[in-house]
């Protein structure tokens, strides 16, 4: 989950309210972790396979899963995750004649792990998804993103405008990166007041925050995904001190709600567990990199059709208080084409409310 702080007074813009109307045994998911092969159906008339391509980007490679033939949409996904956080947008819209690939960004299941916390910059990771839309889509694409995805796929429509013909961003609105380091500004916000933030842990302390998250991966998945969900309300930003670990005061839900089953939490965790934490948590630390490269850059704002989907419920919201952080979505996007507030939804709101988000998405298409 990151954010960026972009000081502009907010404009307006449509908001639309949707209520999610998918329950649990909608769904049904197979998954060999040996071929990262998934069959997956959601309330579809046929179940469409998942193949996977790797494209190379310099020295890194992505494995890609796709599905579907047809013009390209490109997923990206966010902190802790994989490309299987889209499959329930990969069936739908594949189903209705597009090519939908999903990526693993950098660091994360099949694609490369580079150490280096350079190697994360959002200029890096656009230029990841600028490779796959290169390979996949003859040079064009529409781009989802959710959490971290969705700044990469903002600055993927910012830094390579002739790629991106129209973007959406899940959770996290496009804030311009600035010149000011985020991890400077949450410390004083936070740590200074004796406050713990994930995000400042991650940055100060990485060698025990990746102790503690791969002790036991799919617990962590499992105490984080429920903390930032609907479900879970207050637990992800609960007070705690400055000096606490990051599941501390966590929930370890048991069981856990209906829009994850357990294999699709093991698939998430076996992933982290091979994989590791260190590259997923590099994309923090890269923050101080990104407002060097990024923060004086002229032109900022997105010229592309634009639209922004959020969970009622997800803490991104309450980030700095007193400030609905949802607000600020329109303020970049010279081309705004209106807000979804999914509600009863929380942070993962692709996965807790597949079918209001796959209801805005396809409007959205529709409309360009």
């Amino acid at each position: 989950m990151g954010l960026y702080w972009y000081h502009r007074r907010w404009a307006g813009s449509d908001t639309v309210f949707l209520r999610d109307t998918w329950r649990a045994g909608q769904h049904q998911t197979t998954y060999s972790d040996a071929g990262w092969r998934a069959t997956l159906a959601g309330d579809h008339t046929c179940e469409m396979e998942t193949s996977f391509v790797t494209v190379a980007n310099g020295d890194i490679s992505l494995n890609v899963a796709v599905q579907g033939e047809g013009p390209l949409i490109l997923c990206i996904h966010g902190w802790p995750e994989l490309w299987y956080s889209w499959r329930h947008q990969m069936a739908h819209f594949a189903d209705l004649g597009y090519m939908v690939a999903a990526m693993d960004v950098r660091g994360y299941g099949g694609s490369s792990k580079p150490d280096e916390i350079a190697a994360y910059t959002l200029i890096e990771l656009a230029g990841d998804a600028a490779a796959v839309i290169d390979q996949l889509g003859d040079g064009t694409a529409i781009v989802f993103g959710h959490d971290w995805g969705a700044p990469i796929a903002w600055n993927t429509a910012r830094l390579h405008p002739d790629k991106v013909s129209a973007v959406a961003g899940l959770s996290v609105p496009y804030l311009p990166v600035g010149a000011d380091d985020s991890l400077a500004l949450w410390r004083e916000r936070y740590t200074a007041n004796d406050k713990f933030f994930y995000q400042v842990y991650f940055a100060d302390r990485g060698d025990e925050a990746e102790a503690e998250l791969g002790a036991d991966s799919l617990r962590s998945i499992r105490m984080i995904y429920y903390a930032a969900s609907g479900d879970g309300v207050g637990g992800f930003l609960g007070e705690k001190p400055a000096s606490d670990a990051m599941l501390d005061g966590l929930t370890d839900p048991d069981p856990f709600p209906s829009w994850a089953t357990p294999q699709d939490l093991q698939v998430y965790g076996d992933a982290m567990q091979a994989g590791g934490w260190r590259g997923p948590l590099n994309r923090y630390r890269a923050q101080t990199l990104d407002a060097e490269q990024l923060g004086s850059r002229p032109n900022p704002n997105l010229t592309q059709p634009a639209t922004f989907i959020g969970g009622e419920l997800d803490m991104v919201r309450q980030f700095v208080e007193g400030l609905d952080l949802y607000e600020f979505a329109p303020l970049a996007c010279d081309d705004y084409r209106g807000t979804t507030i999914v509600e009863g939804a929380g942070h993962w709101v692709q996965q807790e409310a597949p079918d209001a988000v796959n209801s805005a998405l396809k409007a959205f298409i529709e409309g360009l």
